[in-house]
């Protein structure tokens, strides 16, 4: 298991947080191109609670990609034919050659969230945990190259950001009621989680934990971890940033609000919320 959280992202103004993405963005096409070059497979496993941020950061990630060799995958609720032959329906999803595929939850759904909520049988989860790490190393062995990340966030934190979608005209349609069920549950869901991390982060296809309390932050270490573990023709040794220490201009804007001459603990709090955006 790998705990990705790099220090330096923490100082960064929220024009410094646009200008460190777009240096990354950059080197994601250098790899994107390499991909559909040579033909490569890249899947990219997007795991962690509701609200972690999971689908924005894979809005982050391919933005400025090219469209035609990348796919997002979500399954949503799985059929009974999917749930009873759970690895035949994740193997018509991954990646052809010369594609980038992102998985907004994955196969792990089965590991976590099916049996805390009870979606799955006792058996279904066994038989997964059992078979999951050789079928994943069949995978990378036939050239499939898999970085899984678990986006990990607070539980006071992920109340908080139920609570903005609730009252956002924009985001409610976001949170459901099993969102809420699945929160009463982060006992349960935090006991199939570790053991998610003890039987299925490998040597191979290791869990990269990110800290998503801040999801900007977050963003930019997936997207650095992804470039970091990956040879790609032109790449470009993205050494650490010294950001400047000048204070940030004090004004913000969230959910088309523009906030002027704040000072600083009124800029604190109100960038904490626009990082839940």
């Amino acid at each position: 298991m790998i705990i990705y959280n790099r220090t330096e992202y923490k100082a960064l103004s929220l024009l410094q947080y646009a200008k460190e993405k777009k240096r990354l963005q950059v080197e994601l096409l250098k790899l994107q191109e390499w991909v559909i070059k040579y033909n490569k497979r890249i899947a990219v496993v997007m795991e962690g609670r509701d609200a972690a941020g999971k689908g924005s950061t894979i809005k982050r990630f391919i933005e400025n990609m090219m469209p035609k060799a990348i796919e997002v995958v979500e399954l949503g609720v799985p059929t009974e034919e999917q749930n009873n032959n759970w690895f035949r329906t994740w193997n018509k999803r991954l990646p052809q050659k010369g594609k980038v595929t992102f998985f907004d939850r994955s196969w792990y759904s089965r590991a976590v969230i099916q049996p805390a909520m009870e979606y799955c049988t006792k058996e279904q989860y066994k038989y997964f945990m059992k078979k999951v790490n050789k079928w994943e190393r069949n995978l990378i062995d036939k050239g499939l190259i898999l970085i899984k990340f678990y986006l990990s966030i607070s539980k006071e934190n992920q109340e908080l950001r139920f609570h903005l979608r609730e009252s956002s005209r924009l985001k409610y349609w976001k949170l459901s009621s099993n969102d809420w069920k699945a929160h009463e549950k982060w006992k349960i869901q935090t006991y199939f989680k570790d053991q998610m991390f003890s039987k299925t982060s490998t040597t191979y296809a290791p869990w990269v934990i990110i800290n998503s309390d801040t999801k900007m932050i977050g963003r930019l270490n997936a997207m650095r971890y992804v470039l970091s573990s990956i040879d790609y023709d032109g790449k470009k040794i993205l050494k650490p940033k010294k950001w400047s220490k000048e204070l940030p201009k004090y004004h913000i804007t969230i959910n088309d609000v523009k906030f002027h001459d704040l000072n600083k603990e009124q800029y604190d709090l109100l960038f904490q919320l626009k990082a839940h955006e």
